[in-house]
């Protein structure tokens, strides 16, 4: 059964299509990261999700429930981190908690959650007095509340330091280790490509690409790089280089470091051609195409029309985008 199951997802504000016919499977037990520039529809789909924003057509199905019909349902098998949270200033740490435990109706320990988020320091103090990564760090403690079946993740590395970011990270993994699912929003790439088994790629509410980081770079043509120093600068044609098959692009004709983008195959290859041409190659390493750069080729004009298509067969399956989600009322 699928986490989550989209179909024909549209929403309409005024002569607005935030989203457009969104179509998605999230598998249950995997981290799913849902990426897009600002504006894409992440947070509209985010809110459709959890009933925040009804769809202007098509459907949305969660855990195998109507996220409609029967969203109290939905809500008490889900954790939510939502971007745009807001907490109680007057109530400490332990009292959020407790509340978060009460209205799921759990048995979880207040001062065991608040210590697995990283603030037990803090169960005493008033919210108010928090900083914005201890605040983040607290919602994301009351979405832990309950073990949920699906953990809904928007932005949850904001305001922290690569210490709190690296213990976000360990928290997702041991989510889904527990079988939770996790669908995961940032704009922080890196974070995403450290922990997400899958990604999809939202471009004007339309989704343009979902796979794995590896099936993105294959249907993307884009391969490892592969960066050469010789002992001199290389004066011969780089098209003998592009003629090897596995290669896609050359860059240093008459310098003495090249950068090659090949597929993994052809790495041995280029370097046996280059030794064959009198070059003695003094150093190389191989780096491998980034989801940074993915994203950029997905989401950068016509790049997107001209890959859309292969990338959505692959594996099966905010901003200011509706109401905003929040934890207090």
């Amino acid at each position: 059964m699928s986490a989550i199951e989209c179909d024909g997802l549209t929403k309409q504000f005024g002569r607005v299509r935030a989203v457009d016919a969104l179509d998605l499977r999230v598998e249950e037990g995997e981290i799913f990261g849902f990426l897009g520039p600002n504006g894409a529809g992440k947070s509209t789909t985010i809110n459709m999700l959890l009933d925040f924003v009804r769809p202007t057509a098509g459907s949305v199905a969660v855990l195998g429930l109507d996220a409609q019909a029967d969203s109290l349902a939905v809500r008490q098998r889900v954790g939510v981190l939502p971007d745009g949270y807001h907490v109680y200033d007057r109530l400490t740490g332990r009292q959020h908690v407790r509340f978060a435990i009460e209205s799921k109706q759990a048995d979880d320990d207040p001062d065991a959650i608040l210590e697995r988020a990283g603030i037990p320091e803090a169960a005493d103090r008033k919210a108010g007095g928090y900083s914005k990564g201890m605040k983040q760090r607290l919602v994301l403690g009351m979405a832990l509340v309950g073990q949920p079946d699906l953990l809904v993740l928007d932005e949850p590395t904001t305001g922290l330091d690569p210490k709190g970011a690296r213990e976000v990270r360990d928290i997702v993994r041991e989510e889904r280790d527990r079988g939770a699912t996790v669908f995961f929003s940032s704009h922080v790439l890196g974070q995403v490509e450290a922990v997400c088994d899958r990604v999809g790629i939202l471009q004007d509410g339309e989704l343009v690409a979902v796979d794995t980081i590896e099936g993105l770079r294959a249907a993307n043509g884009a391969g490892s790089r592969l960066r050469i120093d010789l002992d001199r600068p290389y004066e011969k044609s780089p098209a003998t280089i592009e003629a090897i098959p596995g290669v896609s692009s050359v860059d240093g004709d008459g310098d003495s470091d090249l950068t090659v983008t090949c597929e993994d195959p052809a790495k041995n290859d280029v370097l046996a051609a280059i030794e064959r041409e009198g070059y003695r190659i003094t150093d190389f390493a191989t780096e491998e195409t980034s989801l940074e750069d993915l994203f950029v080729a997905y989401t950068d004009g016509d790049a997107v029309d001209s890959r859309a298509a292969t990338t959505k067969v692959g594996t099966p399956p905010s901003n200011g985008e509706g109401p905003a989600v929040e934890v207090s009322r």
